[in-house]
């Protein structure tokens, strides 16, 4: 099989017309040919970092969707299914994604739980991390998230992270906010990668340090404003990744489009290529080919080097995407679960109190991070409500692995005007999380994600709908092209209660993250991230 187009030749830093010929699956010549074929030939896009459950697909369904945005691989952290149902997770994970083509390259998670502070459904301790290490399939030891423990030096923390260095895996970081001293001590633990930076000067300095930064630029989470501009000095040491991407945005774009802003931005395109295709490829020795003689025929056909529109995409060898249609087939799995939470009463989400102000979680658009806020207590009959008219809605997070008493705080910039929306996707254990405008309202919403065994919802006095996720209640068992529509409906449905945020859904998954401060709320209670640890609801 031979290409025809202007050949991109990201490594020489050069284009040329010219003809790839492949033979059983490699690239066995690139030669300059003169033509009159306007595309271009590029290898294809990497996504350097994410969580593919976040999709809310099992990994075939994502590659069906990703291949058309020119994506032929991915850096992916299985940490979701993992903190749900173990190393059982994982390796659903990867037996799923090799019935497709497409590269998935999956860590081992080295938080499960993420943090002692919240109730998860299984544990991957140290033992459990030199077993997966071993296994080639594993491709690196994937975000270590308990940065305290690390600055700590904790020990089965410590032993995790050399039981990767005796495996020759690298090690993905995670740490909002560290700098000085303490990034200097992460770094030297051996912890190579960062996706977390949201200012610049955060991630100026730990590229200086010689970390390497990812710009991240999911479904909530967006730091490519914040840290693009230290792309052309530092290209040789960044990447692009989505961390958390819901299926609706992964219909319209994926890499591709992050090298379209960069381009739109000014910046080389070798450079923006480079961290798009080379560097995830060479960072985590992964089988993906480079467009050089000898290398898989991972590789991609765009109509130009401006807006990026993929028009083929070819996974060693095969068309496996044609003019925004995929050629990948659905396969046949079998859902596993961890579900074993009963129906809750109204009057198991009451807060009895009498005071006069409250600790109030502030969600940030585009942002992971929350600020804590003091805002003044509406009491009704003695119970702390929500009050609309100031934005202080009551929000909870169910333990869905036990029947527990729900954990309850407030929270402020969902804008809910009615009802409730609630979801079994909450980050890192997958709890139940929900946000109403009254206890009937969240407790309606609560239930009808428990009666489902996992999805996502939005319910007002007179609907509720449902999005249901029967597999690990974290992901569909629908194709991509449903799933993401009928998130796409829920969404508006959401807006239509009131909320006012881009993601809503994402970015209640969010909430229940502990390890990004300030302020979270996990099935245990209201969470200090920036202390790490546990505080009062009244101020």
């Amino acid at each position: 099989m031979k290409l025809l187009g202007h050949i991109v030749d990201i490594k020489n830093r050069r284009i040329f017309k010219g003809e790839v010929t492949i033979s059983e699956g490699k690239i066995i010549a690139i030669n300059a040919k003169e033509h009159n074929v306007e595309h271009y030939i590029l290898p294809g896009f990497v996504d350097a970092h994410i969580h593919i459950e976040s999709s809310m697909l099992v990994p075939t369904e994502f590659a069906r969707l990703a291949v058309n945005h020119g994506t032929v691989a991915t850096v992916s952290d299985p940490h979701e299914i993992a903190n749900v149902l173990g190393v059982e997770g994982v390796h659903f994970m990867i037996n799923n994604g090799k019935e497709s083509p497409f590269k998935f390259n999956f860590g081992a998670p080295s938080c499960v739980p993420a943090t002692s502070f919240e109730s998860a459904g299984a544990v991957i301790d140290a033992e459990g991390i030199k077993e997966l290490m071993a296994n080639p399939d594993i491709k690196y030891l994937a975000e270590m998230m308990n940065y305290p423990g690390v600055l700590f030096d904790d020990p089965e923390v410590l032993k995790k992270l050399e039981w990767a260095k005796h495996y020759n895996k690298p090690i993905d970081g995670h740490a909002p906010g560290v700098v000085g001293d303490n990034i200097t001590k992460y770094i030297n633990a051996g912890i190579s990668t960062d996706h977390e930076c949201f200012t610049y000067d955060e991630g100026l300095e730990k590229l200086q340090k010689g970390m390497k930064v990812l710009i991240r630029e999911g479904s909530a989470a967006k730091n490519f404003e914040a840290l693009i501009d230290l792309l052309p000095q530092y290209y040789e040491n960044m990447m692009f990744c989505s961390d958390d991407k819901h299926p609706d945005d992964l219909i319209i774009d994926h890499i591709n489009k992050l090298c379209a802003r960069a381009v739109a931005k000014g910046i080389d395109v070798f450079k923006v290529l480079q961290a798009a295709c080379v560097n995830p490829v060479e960072h985590y020795n992964l089988d993906v080919g480079l467009l050089q003689v000898g290398d898989d025929a991972d590789c991609i056909v765009v109509k130009d080097l401006v807006n990026f529109e993929v028009v083929q995409t070819y996974i060693n060898g095969a068309l496996v995407s044609e003019n925004g249609q995929s050629k990948l087939r659905s396969v046949p799995f079998k859902n596993l679960n961890n579900f074993n939470t009963n129906k809750k009463q109204i009057s198991d989400f009451r807060v009895p109190s009498t005071a006069k102000q409250i600790r109030v979680i502030e969600a940030l658009e585009g942002q992971l991070v929350t600020n804590e806020r003091i805002e003044k207590a509406t009491i009704l009959d003695g119970n702390l409500v929500s009050n609309t008219e100031n934005d202080i809605l009551k929000m909870t997070v169910v333990n869905r692995y036990n029947d527990d008493q729900p954990a309850l705080a407030f929270i402020k910039n969902f804008q809910l005007k009615e009802g409730a929306i609630a979801s079994s996707v909450g980050h890192d254990s997958h709890n139940i999380i929900a946000v109403g405008v009254s206890d009937e309202m969240i407790c309606k919403a609560v239930n009808l994600i428990i009666e489902n065994k996992g999805g996502i919802c939005a319910v007002s006095p007179s609907e509720a709908h449902i999005v249901p996720l029967p597999v690990a209640g974290i992901m569909s068992d629908q194709d991509g092209e449903t799933i993401g529509k009928q998130y796409a409906v829920l969404d508006q449905k959401a807006k239509a209660l009131g909320s006012t945020l881009n993601a809503p859904y994402m970015t209640l998954s969010f909430m229940a993250l502990l390890v990004i401060p300030s302020l979270k709320l996990s099935d245990k209670g209201l969470f200090n991230g920036s202390d790490f640890k546990f505080t009062s609801l009244e101020g």
